[in-house]
C-alpha cells in the first residue's frame, strides 16, 4: 500500500510537534511544512530535516493529507484550500472561528469524501482512555482547567482556548443536549476573557460546573464525575483516573485486569454494599501521537475519526453559548452599576 503523503501548515509550538511526530508514524511520508513566517519555517525545517515550502498551495499539491495548526482565524481559509486540493485534513481546536464556517467545511469534506478530524486532544489522554471499559452515566460533573499565563492562545477567550476541551468531553460523556446555561467571566491580563465559569444543565438532568483560567499560579486539569453508586476523578496532567464505587457482589475486575480494593462496607436500602476503589491508567501513551495516528488510521481504513467535524462543531456551539451568557451577565452588571 502506498504511503500517505502528509504536510503541516503552521509550525508554531504545536505545529512543530505535529511535524516531529509524523516522522515516527508508520504508513505516512512527511512531505514538508509551510508557515507564513518563513523564518520560523526554515528554523523548524533545519531542526527536523524537513522540506520547507514557500507557498502553501505548492505544499497542498504534493500531499494528500495535512495538519492545520494555525491561529483559529485562518482555519477556514486553510481548510478550504486543502479540500479543494483533495486533501484529508486534521484541524486543531476550535474547528473554526464561526459555526457557519465549520458547517461549510464539514459539508465540503463529506462531498469530497475526505477525513476531517478535529484536535480535541484530551479524548486521547491516558486518563480518558483508561475509562474505555467503565460505564459512565453522569448526574453531576465538575471540571477545573487552570493554567499559568502565556501569550500563546490569547487571540481567543479562555472558553475557546481551554474550556472547550472540557466542553467537548462533557458532551461526549453526557450524551444529551444543553438546555440552560449560566456563566460569568472576566479579562484580567489580556483583552479577552481570561477566567470563566459555566453551569450547564442538560436535557437528561445532568449538570456540569466548568471552570477555566489561564491566570492561575497552579496548574490543574481535573474532572470529577458523580453518578449513581460511583464517583470518578480524572487527572489529565497525571494521566490517571480513580474510581470509588459501591459494589454488592464483593468483587470487581476491570477488562484490563485491574483489581479494586475494599474501603469498607455501608448500609443501603438494597442491603449492605462494599465501598471499593481502583486506579486506572494507560501507560506509554503520547496523546498527540495517538491522536495523529488515529487520523492516519481513519484515512487508510476509511473509517470515521474519533473526533469528527460534527463533534468539533458541537463543542464550538456550546462554547459560543457560554460566551454569549458571559456577555449578557457582564452587560447586566454594567447596567446595574450605571443605575
Amino acid at each position: 500500500m502506498n504511503k500517505i503523503k502528509i504536510g503541516v501548515i503552521g509550525v508554531g509550538h504545536l505545529g512543530r510537534l505535529h511535524a516531529g511526530l509524523y516522522g515516527d508514524i508508520e504508513g505516512i511520508e512527511l512531505i514538508g511544512i509551510f508557515d507564513i513566517d518563513s523564518e520560523k519555517s526554515y528554523k523548524v525545517g533545519q531542526e527536523l530535516n524537513i522540506k520547507v515550502f514557500k507557498d502553501r498551495n505548492e505544499l497542498l499539491r504534493e500531499v494528500n493529507a495535512v495538519s492545520i495548526v494555525t491561529p483559529t482565524s485562518s482555519h477556514y481559509e486553510n481548510a478550504l484550500n486543502a479540500l479543494h486540493n483533495d486533501c484529508h485534513i486534521f484541524i486543531e481546536k476550535p474547528i473554526m472561528a464561526s459555526e457557519e464556517e465549520a458547517l461549510e467545511i464539514i459539508n465540503l469534506a463529506k462531498e469530497k469524501n475526505k477525513v476531517l478530524q478535529i484536535g480535541h486532544i484530551e479524548r486521547f489522554n491516558p486518563a480518558m482512555l483508561a475509562l474505555a471499559d467503565v460505564e459512565i452515566h453522569p448526574l453531576f460533573i465538575e471540571s477545573h482547567r487552570l493554567a499559568s499565563f502565556s501569550p500563546r492562545g490569547t487571540d481567543v477567550a479562555v472558553i475557546l482556548d481551554l474550556m472547550i476541551h472540557d466542553l467537548d468531553l462533557i458532551l461526549t460523556l453526557v450524551k444529551s443536549k444543553p438546555v440552560q446555561i449560566d456563566a460569568s467571566g472576566v479579562g484580567v491580563i489580556s483583552e479577552t476573557i481570561d477566567i470563566a465559569n459555566a453551569r450547564i444543565r442538560f436535557a437528561n438532568g445532568c449538570i456540569a460546573n466548568v471552570t477555566a483560567s489561564r491566570i492561575s499560579t497552579k496548574k490543574m486539569r481535573k474532572m470529577r464525575i458523580f453518578q449513581p453508586n460511583s464517583y470518578i476523578s480524572v487527572d489529565f496532567i497525571e494521566g490517571i483516573s480513580e474510581i470509588y464505587f459501591l459494589c454488592q457482589d464483593g468483587y470487581k475486575k476491570f477488562n484490563d485486569g485491574t483489581l479494586s480494593i475494599s474501603l469498607g462496607n455501608i448500609a443501603s436500602k438494597e442491603g449492605e454494599k462494599e465501598i471499593k476503589y481502583t486506579k486506572l491508567q494507560r501507560t506509554g501513551i503520547n496523546p498527540l501521537k495517538y491522536e495523529l495516528t488515529n487520523f492516519v488510521d481513519s484515512i487508510t481504513a476509511g473509517l470515521p475519526p474519533t473526533v469528527s467535524g460534527e463533534d468539533g462543531l458541537a463543542a464550538l456551539k456550546l462554547a459560543n453559548q457560554v460566551l454569549k451568557k458571559i456577555e449578557e451577565h457582564s452587560q447586566s452588571i454594567s447596567e446595574r452599576s450605571v443605575h
